[in-house]
């Protein structure tokens, strides 16, 4: 918590309390209580109420005081005040008439002995020895943990309050059952050297010390205002139509929360007008339970076993099916009523195209062109890769081919070898008919040179042909 007046500076580093210690809006205060009799005059001042309520610690504890002195004090004001063999330093909280009704509240009587008294207004050296005596409580706390540790005690220290003169400590703690501390207060008075009190509290109260936020948003109630706890039990869940669900029926205290008690009240009062034994109704078919009681809409709402449908039953209904149960006659039909939702419909606001505006059919149609914009460049990307994917395939093609090509000609020469050696390759130029063509040439050419006569012995091969035909003449003629 803090006021509009605990700012902060421009390099980070807190301000401080521009009113000099002083809260002026008691939002640093924890309990803070604001007094609105203050303001008012008296008829008889003498008369008024001569006890002040200050608070110590930012407010975690509140205690009376008896003002016998002559100094008219007001809240917010720092004043030491009797404490155990020395003095405390506290802020008033409160004083004037609201202070009887907080004793009152508390059951303190006004004329009581047992009252300290108010011995001044502090000064600058009981403040600085306060805050002296704050600045140890830290290391107090830790060093008090780890001494009832090491005696196996089971109880946890939750705090540590020092004396503003350091000669008494009050240390909280939280424990299941009893614990025997006897050895424990000797070790402490002997460590830190000051007169010791244990006192035990609950965890509600140690979540109303720590502080925090619950689960509605806003600063606990413990710590804020709440002082007297009552028992929660899970009936006050029950009672208003709520889930049984620890984790969320629970407070950061590990209790059940302390608001389940704040509309119990209304609740039962509104439950009054509803009959107690309408648990199960008898029906023509089956039988119907109840499942929850809805005490704004004064319906009943019940189910069969056959469906998992919830039928709401009106107030008079159910006491009507009720009687005729007792006189032996089943109903065929529950007779459930329409709900209507009384909830509105959400209209969709409308946009002015008004200057300071910014529209969000501009925005749509905008964010609808980079789209467009950014799906043609992928399309672009892709055609681009597709062609050059294709250009690689006809590379391919093509080198396949004059492979072929370079096996055919290597074919022709092996063949060509058995005639004239002299013959010339024929050249890269054509395909695969080509080639086919070359070798055969290469073969007529070769038959043809088998069949050319020798020099020397073709002219008397020609002769003796010659002589055959003229042979075989003469034997025509004959």
């Amino acid at each position: 918590m803090g006021c509009g007046s605990c700012g902060t500076s421009k390099d980070g580093a807190p301000g401080g309390c521009q009113s000099h210690g002083n809260c002026s809006t008691g939002g640093c205060n924890r309990m803070n209580v604001h007094d609105w009799l203050a303001n008012l005059p008296f008829s008889d001042p003498e008369s008024g109420c001569r006890i002040i309520e200050v608070s110590f610690n930012n407010g975690s504890r509140k205690d009376f005081y008896r003002n016998t002195t002559l100094h008219h004090y007001e809240k917010g004001d720092m004043i030491a005040v009797e404490g155990v063999s020395g003095f405390d330093v506290g802020m008033v909280n409160m004083t004037g008439e609201l202070v009887r009704l907080q004793m009152k509240k508390r059951k303190v009587d006004e004329k009581s002995p047992d009252i300290r008294k108010v011995l001044r207004r502090a000064t600058e050296a009981d403040i600085s020895k306060m805050l002296e005596s704050k600045a140890r409580e830290a290391q107090v706390l830790i060093r008090s943990r780890a001494m009832a540790r090491q005696l196996k005690l089971d109880m946890k220290m939750a705090e540590v309050e020092v004396q503003a003169d350091s000669r008494k400590a009050t240390f909280f703690y939280i424990a299941d059952d009893r614990v025997d501390f006897r050895e424990l207060i000797k070790l402490y008075a002997a460590e830190f050297k000051v007169k010791v009190e244990m006192r035990q509290i609950g965890a509600r109260q140690e979540a109303g010390k720590v502080g925090g936020i619950g689960s509605c948003g806003r600063e606990l109630c413990c710590s804020s205002w709440l002082t007297d706890f009552k028992s929660v039990n899970t009936n006050a869940a029950r009672y208003q139509n709520l889930s049984i669900n620890q984790t969320k029926l629970s407070g950061q205290c590990g209790r059940l929360k302390c608001c389940l008690n704040y509309e119990l009240d209304t609740y039962m009062d509104a439950l009054q007008f509803f009959p107690d034994d309408a648990d199960m109704l008898e029906m023509e078919k089956s039988r119907a339970f109840l499942v929850k009681k809805d005490i704004f809409r004064n319906l009943m709402w019940y189910t069969l076993p056959d469906s998992n449908k919830q039928y709401p039953l009106t107030i008079e209904r159910v006491k009507k099916i009720k009687e005729l149960n007792k006189q032996g006659i089943r109903p065929a039909d529950l007779e459930p009523v329409e709900v209507v939702s009384s909830k509105p419909k959400e209209i969709e606001p409308v946009y002015a195209d008004v200057v300071g505006q910014i529209s969000l059919k501009s925005l749509e149609k905008t964010s609808r062109k980079r789209r467009d914009q950014e799906k043609q460049q992928n399309r672009n990307r892709q055609g681009g890769g597709n062609q050059q994917q294709g250009q690689n395939r006809n590379q391919q093609n093509r080198g396949g081919g004059n492979q072929q090509q370079g096996s055919n000609q290597n074919r022709g020469q092996k063949q060509g070898g058995g005639g004239q050696q002299q013959n010339r390759p024929p050249q890269n130029q054509g395909g695969q008919n080509q080639g086919g063509g070359q070798q055969r040439n290469n073969l007529n050419r070769q038959q043809g040179n088998r069949n050319r006569p020798k020099r020397g012995g073709g002219q008397g091969g020609q002769q003796q042909k010659q002589n055959q035909n003229s042979g075989n003449n003469g034997g025509d003629k004959k």
